[in-house]
C-alpha cells in the first residue's frame, strides 16, 4: 500500500512525490472522467497547460499527473508558488541572478527556470504574478530563453510550463491585471476542475481514502463514518473542496470520535439551508414554512450541542433542556440525529483493505 503515503489536503504529494492513486483522484464523476481522459491526450504534447479550479480543488495533483505521464517523467518537476514570494523575490527565484547583480549576490544562483530544465515548470496561483514578471515570462514561453538578473546574454531551456490559477484570467485581464498575450500562451491546453459539491459521486471514494490513510499515518485504527456522518457530509456545501475534507477527516481520525465533527458539520449544514433559505417575495416559501424551518435547524443545533455536553446522556440533556426524556427521544429522530453517542474508536475493527492500482510509469 505504498501508494497511498499521500500527506496532503488537496493530494499534495510528500517528499518522495508520490500520488495518490489515479483511481481516487479522477473519482467516477463524468467531469473528472473527461479530465481523466484529456489528461491522456496531452500528457506526450510539449505545450503549455492551464489549470483552473478552486482553492483546494487538487490543482497540483493534476499538474504532477501530467508530469508524470508524459515523456519528461524523468525528469524535475519544479513548483513556484507565486503568492507565497513576495514580487521583488520572485523574478530572482524564477530566474536567478549572476554575482554582483544586487546588494548581497555574493555568487551566481541558478532560479527555479534553470532547475526545472529537461522536466516541468508548475507555476501555482499565476494570476499572482505583477505585470513586468509576466512580460519575461512571456519571453520564456515564446523563445525558450531567458536572462538571469545581471547576466549579460541569454540562457536557453527545455522546460514545460504548466500554470494553475483559482481566478478567471479573462476578467484579471479586463482589469488590466493579466496580460492578454501571455494568456494565449499559457492557454493552449485548459483544464477546469470541479468543485467539490459538483461532484458529490466521488465523495465515497474520498472519504474511504482519506480515512485510512490518516489511520495508517496515526497508528490510529479507526470506524468508517456513519452513516449519519455520511448524510451530513453529503449535505456540506465544501468551500474548501478537497483540502477541507482531508483536514475534517484527520482531526476524526486523530480525536478518535463522531462527536469531534458531527457539530461542526451540522452548524456548517445549518449555516448554509439558512443563508440558502428562500423568504417572501424573492421565493415561493410562504412565510409559515420558513419560520418553521428556521426554529427546527435551530432546535437540532442546541439538542446536539447538549448531548455532546452530556456524552450523550439523553436523561440528563432532557433535564437541562426541561423537556420530557419521550419528548426529547421523538425531536432527536425528528432532527435525525444519532439516537445513542457515536462509537468512540478504542477497538481496532477491520477494514477492508485498499488496494490501489500501481502508478503508470515511476518518476
Amino acid at each position: 500500500m505504498e501508494n497511498m503515503h499521500v500527506h496532503t489536503a488537496s493530494f499534495a504529494t510528500n517528499g518522495a512525490g508520490e500520488l495518490p492513486p489515479d483511481d481516487v483522484v479522477f473519482g467516477a464523476s463524468g467531469e473528472m472522467q473527461a479530465i481523466r481522459d484529456k489528461v491522456a491526450k496531452i500528457a506526450g504534447a510539449n505545450v503549455p497547460v492551464l489549470i483552473q479550479g478552486e482553492s483546494g480543488t487538487g490543482k497540483e495533483v493534476i499538474a504532477r499527473i501530467l508530469h508524470r505521464q508524459s515523456p519528461r517523467s524523468g525528469g524535475p518537476f519544479v513548483k513556484v508558488n507565486c503568492p507565497a514570494i513576495p514580487g521583488s523575490l520572485l523574478e530572482s527565484e524564477l530566474f536567478g541572478y549572476e554575482r554582483g547583480s544586487f546588494t548581497g549576490a555574493v555568487g551566481s544562483k541558478p532560479g527555479r527556470v534553470e532547475l526545472a530544465n529537461g522536466g516541468t515548470l508548475f507555476l501555482d496561483e499565476i494570476a499572482e504574478m505583477d505585470m513586468g514578471l509576466q512580460a519575461k515570462l512571456l519571453q520564456l514561453l515564446q523563445d525558450s530563453q531567458f536572462w538571469r538578473i545581471g547576466g549579460r546574454e541569454d540562457t536557453r531551456v527545455d522546460v514545460r510550463v504548466i500554470c494553475a490559477t483559482n481566478r478567471q484570467l479573462e476578467e484579471e485581464i479586463a482589469k488590466g491585471q493579466f496580460r492578454q498575450d501571455l494568456f494565449y500562451r499559457i492557454n493552449v491546453v485548459k483544464i477546469q476542475i470541479p468543485a467539490l459539491r459538483e461532484r458529490p459521486e466521488d465523495l465515497d471514494a474520498l472519504v474511504r481514502h482519506f480515512t485510512i490513510f490518516f489511520s495508517e499515518k496515526y497508528k490510529a485504527p479507526v470506524r468508517p463514518p456513519s452513516n449519519q456522518v455520511m448524510r451530513l457530509l453529503q449535505k456540506h456545501r465544501w468551500p474548501g473542496n478537497i483540502r477541507e475534507l482531508s483536514n475534517l477527516l484527520e482531526r476524526y481520525t486523530i480525536l478518535g470520535s463522531e462527536e469531534s465533527v458531527i457539530s461542526e458539520l451540522v452548524g456548517a449544514v445549518s449555516s448554509t439551508a439558512e443563508n440558502e433559505t428562500e423568504v417572501p417575495g424573492q421565493g415561493q416559501m410562504p412565510l409559515k414554512m420558513v419560520t418553521k424551518q428556521t426554529v427546527q435547524q435551530l432546535e437540532r443545533k442546541i439538542i446536539l450541542r447538549t448531548l455532546i455536553a452530556h456524552r450523550w446522556n439523553r436523561k440528563r440533556a432532557a433535564q437541562d433542556l426541561k423537556i420530557s426524556y419521550r419528548a426529547l427521544l421523538y425531536k432527536i429522530r425528528e432532527a435525525g440525529l444519532p439516537s445513542r453517542r457515536p462509537l468512540a474508536t478504542n477497538s481496532a475493527p477491520s477494514l477492508t483493505p485498499f488496494v490501489p492500482p500501481g502508478p503508470r510509469s515511476t518518476d
